[in-house]
């Protein structure tokens, strides 16, 4: 039995120093920056890899009103807004990984990115929206099939084909059709396709002109600078941006132009870290005068947590972090702490009813399970639904309040409960190290008393 329990001991004691080495690690990589040996890679560390929002990192916030544009394919504003934001993505977030692009009201689109200081730089991507036409005919826009308007294509970039930059335009289904009935005119006509940014009109000169010798059915072609020219790669981004900033659907006008200073950001993140240490010193210092060496199992465990949460925020690529975000984060902590509190209110109540150490351990755990899933399941669905019909700012609260409340879970039903698992061999009958209450005095088994008929005998 001796022998039994020494390896218990034993085995408990590898286990705390394994997590305990884990743990390190992960904080190291959390918060440390170093190159990779025998690489030419850096390695930024969790946090510093963790993309943050405009109230953070400062940067330039856009608001657009939008309203139906002339090449409009719809009649339905909503429709077309959500295929704007779509576009916008596309040409905004390909230059700016971590701009958000999204609806704000019934009519109006906001466009966030952080760290940038100068709004012009968002304008000149999204250059000057005005209708986009390919015609035959100078100056007009013929009937039929034989013209193409912004609606009609998908996506526009910057490639790199035959030894030289160029644009590729992709059009639509129904685009598809038009280019090449519009190519295969120009082929047996002019060859010449002209391009205007506006309406065309006999005052107004096409943006550009493009020749075309054979007709083109793949629905996409590459344009280049022509024959004995070439682009540079600026230049031909250039021109896909002004070509891109025809095809939206709507048009944009400016409502709202702000610049937010990195050092409003910067400044309150320091105070949300500052704070939260302290509130993790509070916690530590509470947690163990009110449950002793499961009080310090329960911080240890939280460490864990809040490497792990560190991990998941810069590893999950839609997630920015923003001041409602490290709300959202608090909150969790708050919870996955409150979780732990339940636990050991059950343990400590079983030990005063009576029961060991181990026994009241077991309960504890059993009897904590369905509140503790209730009340998180709950705010997890809470969590999505602010997250689907929130704005910006609320999904950035619900996503990292979603993480946080998953990983609480997995802290007290997982974590903790080996922790205290691997603790008992260590200690399963001192409850002053623990700071358990008194235990009551089990009531005294009263006599069974036997009643007979008159004259009956009973059996001792």
């Amino acid at each position: 039995m001796a022998k039994k329990l020494n390896r218990q001991k034993k085995n408990s004691i590898m286990n705390f120093v394994a997590v305990v080495v884990l743990t390190i690690i992960g904080i190291v990589l959390s918060v440390c920056s170093f190159t990779i040996p025998y690489t030419t890679t850096t390695f930024n560390g969790f946090a510093n890899s963790i993309s943050l929002g405009l109230d953070l990192a400062g940067g330039v916030s856009v608001v657009y009103d939008c309203s139906l544009s002339e090449t409009s394919n719809t009649s339905d504003l909503n429709s077309a807004i959500d295929a704007t934001v779509a576009r916008l993505e596309s040409v905004i977030g390909g230059e700016y990984s971590e701009a958000v692009i999204t609806r704000q009201g019934t009519s109006e689109i906001r466009i966030e990115v952080p760290s940038v200081t100068n709004s012009d730089d968002i304008f000149d991507l999204i250059g000057d929206p005005t209708p986009l036409y390919m015609t035959l005919e100078q100056g007009a826009v013929e009937d039929g099939d034989l013209y193409i308007s912004g609606s009609d294509i998908e996506n526009v970039f910057v490639s790199y084909q035959n030894s030289a930059y160029g644009v590729v335009i992709n059009f639509t289904d129904e685009g598809r059709t038009k280019f090449s009935n519009l190519t295969n005119s120009a082929a047996n006509g002019s060859q010449e396709i002209y391009i205007y940014l506006g309406t065309p009109s006999a005052s107004t000169k096409p943006w550009n002109t493009l020749t075309c010798k054979e007709a083109i059915t793949s629905g996409s072609t590459f344009i280049s600078a022509g024959e004995g020219q070439s682009w540079t790669y600026d230049e031909a981004e250039e021109y896909s941006l002004r070509i891109m900033s025809g095809t939206f659907n709507v048009a944009l006008e400016l409502k709202e132009n702000s610049v937010i200073s990195a050092t409003l950001g910067t400044n309150a993140l320091k105070y949300c870290l500052i704070g939260g240490a302290v509130g993790l010193v509070v916690i530590l210092l509470i947690l163990w005068l009110r449950y002793g060496d499961f009080g310090l199992l329960t911080f240890f465990a939280l460490v864990i947590y809040i490497v792990l949460m560190v991990f998941f925020l810069q590893a999950i690529s839609f997630v920015q972090l923003t001041l409602p975000g490290l709300a959202g984060i608090i909150l969790s902590i708050g919870m996955a702490v409150d979780g732990a509190v339940i636990i050991f209110e059950k343990v400590r109540e079983d030990y005063r009813a009576g029961k060991k150490i181990p026994m009241a351990c077991k309960n504890g755990f059993k009897r904590a399970f369905w509140p503790i899933f209730d009340s998180n399941i709950t705010t997890i669905f809470t969590s999505l639904i602010l997250y689907i019909l929130g704005t910006a700012s609320i999904q950035g609260f619900a996503i990292t309040l979603l993480i946080g409340i998953i990983l609480s879970m997995f802290m007290n039903l997982v974590i903790l409960r080996f922790f205290v698992k691997w603790y008992l061999p260590l200690n399963s009958v001192k409850a002053k190290p623990l700071h358990l209450p008194k235990q009551l005095r089990p009531a005294k088994e009263e006599p069974i008393v036997e009643v007979v008929p008159a004259g009956g005998e009973t059996n001792e």
